[in-house]
């Protein structure tokens, strides 16, 4: 297995003017919130020292993973290490709790920005977060209003960067000319290549990073389960994603079959083969490029960073290419809130 887990990653700033980050980061929702209960907390805890200790340094969380809670479980973590890591998180998103994914309220107004940014600092027990993301665009709200919002958080000292998530070109460019973007946050897999077609471009143009969630394809391109309603548990968010659910799913798995034999080839897992390939991306687009696969397991971990050492050949590129075309099933249900969904 290809992991070589004694070995730090490599660093990459974060943006033009953005922090010095690890050219992998740990996206945290899943310790909390959508892929069913963390079983073993105390794992899960192990797991983000481990992911430090490798060089891993950008930790991403949100408001709405968990209701707040999974920002208060990575509060210790993150206040016991608070001069060695970038905190990222996110606002934009209302729910309700008692149907945590159905319908959700997209809020991008100035009184809910200064309300959710004290709300995150408070769960965090910061005084400062450094990268912070609107969650997801509300486009009836203008971007001179919900930058502008952010920008003035900034000059309070409240956040010291700003990103967005899955924001279409020209939704960047108009919200870079109010304050500098950092980052933008968007799903980018072997699945999902939807923000090559502009985003990326506009990324590289601005000196902004991209920030791939779900590079993993939410666990699928791992080979760890095919059928989510039968496989996964009532509370996983994965059994309403259409990509991963009857015929789709049973179509989407046969596509793993380059990566199977690429990982095998090489003596690498699934993930790792996946995960190199999103992270060749940098070079290939020329622009920074910092995944945030999520695990709960130092094992995952470590098999997770070994991928930023593997470098696909030219053949192995070219045998992934066509995956993502041959996809069945959208990513999202409703996929209006996406930056397809407005392009």
């Amino acid at each position: 297995m290809s992991d070589s887990t004694n070995e730090t990653i490599a660093t990459v700033g974060l943006g033009t003017g953005g922090p010095e980050v690890g050219v992998q980061g740990l996206g945290c929702m899943g310790m909390s919130w959508a892929y069913g209960p963390t079983h073993d907390e105390a794992e899960a805890r192990a797991t983000l020292e481990r992911a430090l200790e490798l060089g891993v340094t950008l930790f991403d969380t949100a408001d709405v993973y968990g209701f707040g809670r999974n920002e208060e479980f990575i509060s210790p973590f993150v206040r016991a290490n608070r001069d060695r890591i970038t905190l990222a998180t996110k606002f934009a998103i209302e729910r309700d709790e008692s149907d945590p994914y159905g319908r959700q309220r997209i809020r991008n107004d100035r009184p809910y920005i200064r309300q959710a940014v004290e709300g995150s600092l408070r769960r965090l027990g910061v005084d400062q977060i450094d990268l912070y993301y609107m969650h997801r665009r509300n486009p009836e709200v203008p971007l001179e209003e919900s930058v502008g919002a952010m920008a003035e958080l900034v000059a309070e000292g409240k956040v010291k960067h700003l990103g967005l998530s899955e924001v279409t070109a020209n939704e960047l460019r108009a919200a870079h000319a109010v304050h500098p973007i950092a980052a933008v946050q968007s799903e980018w897999s072997l699945f999902s290549r939807d923000i090559e077609e502009s985003v990326v471009g506009a990324a590289r143009e601005l000196g902004v990073a991209l920030v791939p969630y779900s590079p993993l394809g939410r666990g699928f391109l791992t080979g760890s389960f095919v059928q989510a309603e039968q496989e996964l548990g009532e509370d996983d968010f994965r059994r309403l994603q259409p990509r991963f659910t009857g015929d789709n799913a049973a179509a989407n798995a046969a596509l793993l079959e380059p990566l199977r034999k690429i990982a095998e080839a090489r003596g690498a897992t699934l993930a790792q083969i996946a995960l190199a390939w999103v992270q060749q991306q940098a070079q290939v687009h020329g622009v920074a490029v910092v995944p945030i696969p999520g695990t709960r397991t130092r094992a995952r971990i470590e098999q997770n960073t070994g991928a930023t050492r593997i470098e696909l050949t030219a053949d192995e590129l070219a045998a992934l290419e066509p995956i993502a075309g041959k996809v069945a099933g959208t990513r999202y249900a409703d996929m209006s809130a996406t930056s397809v969904g407005r392009e």
